[in-house]
């Protein structure tokens, strides 16, 4: 049963001043808003005027604007501050508690709405499933697992001690019966920092000596849904905050990778007195199969330098080089800023700064100066205003907003606007067309039914043999990876192999992945430009189709119909791949599991079984879970295409049965040619 909780919420309004902050940044959003709302208004005095069936097509359209929220995944270091970077984000200083449970794999999903209005707040807790907190408890998580088969017994140990302690922490806060909760979602009608932190903190102790509800249920709690009102937001945004990729027990490292594949933006956050290097391997891993579009490099707590001028650079060198060397994007974009000074200006306490912060801030402020750097500020804008460019979220909020309605939220509208002037082109059309008068009745309705036995058929098989060709396209890169997996497998076993022949069993010796990585990467994306490609192909080949049809029954009464071809869904990036591999520990695991194995034969014959069990899960990852639904988008894709196509022949039939002397002088006619017209007008100016 889900536990709910509903209540009025007082009516809160957010200062000017801190509206005025958060306004800053967001240009591509509002001009999107405007766009956004031209177009459905287009589709809504369109809907009105068309049949019931292309209206209903029309109105999933406008509903898919409305839904339109882009997401954006935020990774980051330990202690890198990225919460506090999410809070400053949001507008909320003190929303998200800073001092996550290490122990809980939670992905905090931020949904923030535009608007005053208070009723949107909501929360909801989804816990772990029975068969994810078994994992945990007999095996230990992915990281018990990979000591299993690595042999690390005093790893396994600390891993058994580790879970015995979460187990009899659960027990003592959630009663005996606590593994009954399993599976299970909490919701209320608030968002509250008390609320937030019972599900997903878990403190400073694991006492609760207070009698403090926090943390009660933060061990079995996997991903948290927390919906709010952003009054200078103009448009919906979600925002995601990840735990993490190098966690005790992995748990989280898939809803991490889950969370990046689903969102159209990745905001890595570093911090600048660590910035990033081989420790972040985590990272590294899943920025080397990120696009330079994709991903973001927020490096925060700048505010802890000592000479921002002279480190940033040197800094950012750095940064770049790490990604190079690693084959991450060297290119991607990369700020710097501070989620402190952010929200200091928030909470209007810029004379709370300490004196090295306040420092900082000059240092930094000056140089910007220098270099003749916008700080989008003037003499007559307050401190805050100031703090708040210095800390680089509305240039991060420029970024992201900007990058969201390029990849995102401008191929939506063309869609939508592509759609609707199909329509609105047919519903033109049909006004062209009249009865043939030396066509009785029942020739008519033997044309009509023939008319739509061909589209049937026409609809079957496209979708029949998109659906074959995708199948294909998935198998190749399949059988691609299989064969990577199987090269790598023989050369890791020859490497050892040779090793022991010229070195023995004396010295350690150790095998990159990252060939694997590299091979399946090369895989996809050989997978993603056939899959592009072949769609491409395929919605082609179908508006030909569905032209020639329309032409043989209709003539040139409807040669001004405008089919636009369908895109193709984007390819969404390989992070799988960035899952961690037992070959990625050089550490005392695999110096221990050398130390254990003795005989060539041995060596090789435990390797291999070793590495293929170990690559098994990873394998399962890029081959099967990193495809799901991308076959389904594309054909969903050809499907309402086909839906829309369907519907303007309804369009056009009805038209027939009309009489074309009341047609030409009917005064609803009238008024239907000239909404249309204006919706025309108005679409056309958002078709690629």
């Amino acid at each position: 049963m889900n536990a709910k909780t509903q209540f009025e919420v007082a009516q809160e309004v957010a200062p000017a001043s801190e509206v005025a902050l958060l306004d800053t940044g967001f240009t591509a959003f509002a001009a999107f808003r405007k766009e956004k709302d031209e177009v459905r208004r287009a589709l809504q005095r369109l809907a009105g005027v068309c049949s019931p069936k292309i209206a209903r097509g029309l109105e999933r359209q406008w509903r898919a604007l409305d839904g339109f929220e882009p997401a954006m995944t935020v990774l980051g270091q330990v202690k890198s501050g990225k919460t506090s970077l999410i809070n400053a984000m949001a507008g909320r200083p003190d929303l998200l508690p800073c001092d996550v449970n290490p122990w809980t794999s939670v992905v905090t999903s931020l949904h923030l709405r535009p608007g005053r209005d208070q009723s949107v707040a909501s929360a909801r807790f989804q816990f772990m499933s029975e068969e994810e907190w078994d994992r945990l408890l007999q095996k230990g998580g992915r990281i018990g697992e990979m000591a299993g088969r690595i042999g690390a017994e005093g790893e396994l140990q600390k891993i058994r001690a580790q879970i015995d302690d979460m187990r009899a922490r659960s027990r003592r806060r959630l009663g005996d019966k606590f593994e009954t909760l399993m599976g299970q979602v909490h919701e209320y009608g608030y968002v509250e920092p008390d609320l937030i932190e019972r599900y997903i903190c878990l403190g400073d102790t694991y006492e609760d000596q207070d009698g403090s509800d926090q943390g009660r249920f933060a061990d079995i709690t996997r991903a948290a849904d927390l919906t709010l009102n952003a009054q200078a937001l103009p448009q919906g945004l979600c925002l995601r905050d990840t735990p993490g990729v190098n966690d005790t027990f992995m748990m989280r490292e898939q809803v991490t990778l889950r969370a990046v594949r689903d969102s159209g933006l990745c905001v890595v956050v570093l911090s600048a007195g660590q910035a990033l290097s081989s420790v972040d391997l985590g990272l590294i891993r899943i920025l080397a199969n990120l696009d330079r579009r994709e991903v973001i490099i927020f490096v925060n707590r700048i505010d802890e330098l000592s000479d921002p001028a002279q480190q940033i650079p040197e800094i950012e060198a750095s940064i770049r080089e790490t990604l190079r060397v690693h084959q991450g994007p060297e290119d991607a974009e990369i700020l710097f800023g501070s989620a402190y000074w952010a929200n200091a200006a928030l909470r209007g306490e810029v004379e709370t700064l300490s004196p090295a912060s306040a420092a900082a801030l000059l240092n930094w402020a000056e140089v910007r100066l220098e270099r003749q750097q916008e700080l989008g500020v003037t003499q007559e804008d307050s401190t805050e205003a100031l703090l708040w460019s210095l800390s680089a979220v509305p240039a991060l909020n420029h970024l992201l907003s900007k990058r969201c309605v390029e990849r995102e939220g401008k191929p939506l509208l063309e869609r939508a606007a592509a759609a609707a002037v199909a329509a609105a082109s047919g519903v033109e059309a049909s006004f062209g067309i009249q009865i043939q008068s030396s066509q009785d009745v029942d020739a008519r309705e033997v044309a009509q039914g023939r008319l739509f036995e061909d589209f049937t058929q026409l609809k079957s098989h496209h979708l029949r043999e998109f659906e074959r060709e995708l199948t294909e396209i998935e198998t190749s890169f399949q059988n691609r990876a299989d064969r990577a997996h199987a090269g790598f497998l023989d050369r890791a076993t020859q490497a050892l192999l040779l090793h022991l022949d010229n070195h023995g069993d004396q010295t350690q010796w150790e095998y990159d992945p990252s060939g694997l990585r590299m091979l399946l990467r090369s895989a996809y994306s050989v997978m993603n430009r056939a899959l592009q490609n072949t769609g491409k192909s395929r919605y082609e080949a179908a508006v030909e189709d569905v032209a020639r049809l329309l032409h043989a029954r209709f003539g040139t009464k409807i040669e001004g119909i405008m089919l636009g071809v369908p895109t193709c869904p984007d390819v969404p990036a390989p992070v799988g791949l960035g899952q961690t591999l037992a070959l990625d520990f050089y550490d005392g695991w695999w110096a221990g599991w050398w130390r254990r194995t003795r005989g060539y034969s041995a060596f090789a014959d435990k390797f291999r079984a070793l590495i293929a069990g170990e690559t098994e899960d990873f394998m399962q990852q890029v081959k099967f879970n990193q495809l799901e639904g991308i076959k389904q988008d594309f054909l969903t894709r050809l499907q309402g295409f086909l839906d829309e196509m369907e519907a303007i022949l309804v369009e056009l039939s009805d038209a027939q049965e009309r009489d074309f002397e009341t047609h030409l002088s009917d005064g609803e006619t009238a008024a239907r040619r000239a909404a249309v017209a204006d919706a025309l007008q108005v679409l056309r100016n958002y078709v690629a």
